[in-house]
């Protein structure tokens, strides 16, 4: 007979003791169950004792979380998180330094707890910390401890960024802003830092006071990837929180301060492999640094407004090297005629007055700027371009303005201009990090581009969405690649012409071709559910090995992971908290904890996840809600999942589903069997190759008058 569902076999530990087994009733009491666990040792107030796990994380037990406990659990019997935080709050404050250095170290480990912290914070341990750093006494592993507790307390949200005082922030800016300092100690007051930054307005605008960009940019000049990592974290921080119209000014701050060349040649250009963290905060820089456009995007043109004129005069004088004539030369008719002229051959829409053109938001003065920058910068590629297609009477002339006011549009679309960066996206491009004015090198580049696919394309003014359709793929092709320049985008570009993108469509469509006719058809179905099953062997296995996913919180990021995997009999996953990010798989023995699959109910995703539906992952942003996933296991307890990206959250939705025994929906999925049967299809049609496969069966002949022509046997 199985043990009843309520029922936990455990070990419990006691030192000095043989570990004791027993059954847990989960209807219990915790007290009653610890009072019988005392009661079994001889141990005599039991209320100052409490449950914890045996290992790494030696979490307390409480009646929130003990349904999380799961046979063959190791625990460990010990003083309770009250009288335990008393002790800690008591042995911090010792005179001897041996003393006090173990009770930091100790507090550090323990303060990742919850339930531990809640009782320390009760107990005023973190006014107690911060006395202690501004006292300035200590130094070395011990500051590095107390700051170590410090972030872990503050981590669990329980105390507002707000309540910190001035000397505080001060203290943790001096040791950013010392020359030598401990490594330790530098990397946890940088995350302090960006955490005053990113939960509180008051403490940016002190933290802004105390800390330059100037301070910070050593930091990325070392050989420390974490310390960089950090830097560029606080930095994206203050960029961030800070107000919009001082955004422009910092971004002028960082350009004086040759920052993007720093982070070219130190992190991007360095002999280390970028880690994910640092990927990420260079994306969120990229991001930062492209949506100081949108100012310029969502600005439209003042046709009243001469300066902005004069930029338009500009673009004509350099393309037709006119000089501005003076006012009484020629008649106002003359003089609105020729410029007309200009106009249309500039390739405006509105020939009269083409400052119309750029009324449009998006992208509004954001297509002016880069068409002046082009016309002044590539003088000779913009003379080109506009004389080339001025002077044809073919109607296949590429209109330069509507080019670029669409193109300019488009590249803002591709580079997400205006949206805030991702929790979990590490997509930087290098390419953008090698140039100052990286945005406008960049529309120069395709531009280019668009006039050459206009040529090969042979379009006229009906085809122009075409042809920016074509520019698209072609850009986001190049783009794919992951250029470490400009120039190695710009030869990618090269040699995407259109024949080529031509022939890369012929071939994709090649092997997603779908064939209608019925024999077709037959087969496909019949060869579907060999596919489908081969798939779902496939993730299993997938699950099989497992995957690390990442602990995100809204207050700060962090590097807390975790990690499951399902058995080889497919019938337990195994899951358990991580120091690190593994370099391989995790064996099962090192997993703690267990999910039975025959005790999952149901597996839900995005929105309806319950960690999704939480106050503090309103934060979050759409990605990450892509990204999540519950498996549902008892009435009300679930198992939350956020994956490290698509591919591994259609791995693992999908495996799910299949133990399960229901459908696999993903995109995964679909693309998978696409790919396979048309495969497997083109296989076994080989020997068919030009062969023409009727649509329908020929018809059966009629029956002959006689049978005469049969042999007869006998």
């Amino acid at each position: 007979m199985p043990p009843p569902a309520d029922i936990v076999k455990v070990a419990i530990e006691w030192p000095g003791a043989f570990p004791k087994l027993m059954e847990i009733d989960q209807k219990k009491p915790l007290s009653s169950i610890i009072k019988e666990v005392c009661d079994g040792w001889s141990l005599g107030n039991h209320e100052n004792f409490a449950l914890q796990h045996a290992d790494t994380t030696n979490f307390y037990i409480t009646e929130k979380n003990r349904n999380e406990i799961k046979n063959g659990a190791i625990l460990r019997l010990t003083t309770s998180p009250a009288q335990t935080a008393q002790q800690l709050h008591e042995r911090i404050q010792s005179s001897s330094m041996d003393a006090k250095l173990e009770a930091l170290k100790d507090l550090a480990t323990s303060s990742r707890d919850i339930t531990f912290a809640q009782e320390f914070i009760n107990l005023d341990g973190i006014s107690l910390l911060t006395q202690m750093v501004e006292s300035g006494t200590d130094f070395g592993d011990m500051l590095s401890f107390t700051l170590t507790a410090f972030v872990e307390l503050m981590d669990h949200g329980i105390v507002s960024w707000d309540t910190f005082s001035v000397a505080f922030i001060k203290k943790i800016a001096s040791y950013v802003n010392k020359s030598s300092m401990d490594v330790a100690v530098l990397q946890r007051s940088l995350a302090i830092l960006e955490s005053m930054v990113l939960n509180s307005h008051d403490l940016y605008q002190k933290v802004a006071q105390e800390i330059t960009i100037g301070q910070l940019i050593p930091h990325l000049q070392g050989n420390d990837q974490d310390i960089q990592t950090y830097a560029v974290a606080v930095i994206n921080a203050l960029f961030l929180k800070a107000p919009e119209e001082k955004r422009q000014e910092m971004a002028n701050i960082l350009a004086q301060k040759q920052l993007r060349s720093i982070i070219l040649s130190h992190v991007i250009r360095s002999n280390r492999s970028i880690n994910s963290e640092m990927a990420h905060q260079l994306y969120v820089h990229q991001v930062l640094t492209f949506n100081l456009l949108e100012d310029r995007m969502m600005t439209k043109m003042d046709p009243q407004d001469q300066a902005q004129r004069d930029i338009i005069f500009e673009l004509r004088r350099i393309a037709f090297d006119v000089e501005c004539e003076p006012n009484n030369s020629g008649s106002i008719e003359k003089r609105k005629s020729m410029y007309t002229r200009d106009y249309k051959k500039l390739g405006f829409m509105n020939h009269v007055n083409p400052a119309v053109d750029f009324t449009q938001i998006p992208p509004g003065m954001l297509a002016l700027d880069n068409m002046l920058y082009f016309a002044k910068h590539h003088q000779d590629a913009y003379i080109r371009i506009v004389l080339e297609n001025s002077s044809r009477e073919d109607k296949h002339e590429c209109p330069f303005g509507r080019s670029s006011i669409e193109l300019t549009k488009m590249l803002c679309e591709i580079l997400k201009v205006g949206e805030l960066p991702s929790e979990t996206c590490h997509d930087f491009h290098p390419m953008f990090f090698t140039h100052d004015r990286s945005f406008e090198e960049f529309f120069c580049s395709c531009i280019q581009l668009l006039n050459k696919t206009w040529k090969e394309m042979r379009a006229t003014s009906e085809d122009f969405n075409k042809v920016m359709q074509v520019v698209r793929e072609q850009i986001m092709r190049a783009l794919n690649t992951k250029p470490n320049s400009l120039d190695q985008f710009k030869t990618k570009l090269q040699n995407l012409s259109y024949t080529e993108i031509l022939k890369l469509r012929q071939s994709e469509r090649m092997n997603q071709e779908d064939f209608q006719s019925p024999p077709i058809v037959e087969l496909r179905e019949k060869i579907q559910p060999e596919i489908m099953e081969l798939i779902k062997q496939q993730r299993l296995n997938r699950l099989c090995e497992g995957t690390c996913f990442r602990k995100i919180s809204s207050r700060r990021r962090q590097d807390k992971f975790w990690y499951c995997r399902l058995s080889p009999n497919h019938k337990v996953l195994h899951y358990g908290d991580l120091e690190e990010s593994p370099q391989g798989e995790v064996p099962h023995d090192s997993l703690q904890d267990k999910l039975p699959v025959a005790d999952i109910k149901a597996v839900v995703t995005g929105k309806d996840c319950p960690h999704m539906k939480e106050k503090g992952a309103l934060k979050q942003n759409k990605e990450v809600q892509e990204l999540a996933f519950s498996v549902l296991y008892e009435s009300d307890e679930y198992l939350n999942f956020i994956a490290p990206d698509k591919h591994e959250y259609c791995v693992w939705t999908d495996g799910l589903n299949a133990l399960l025994g229901k459908e696999m929906s993903s995109e995964l999925s679909k693309t998978d069997l696409d790919t396979l049967l048309n495969m497997e299809m083109k296989l076994r049609l080989l020997d068919l190759e030009n062969i023409q496969i009727p649509e329908a069966p020929p018809p059966i002949p009629k029956e002959p008058s006689n049978y005469d022509f049969v042999y007869d046997c006998n």
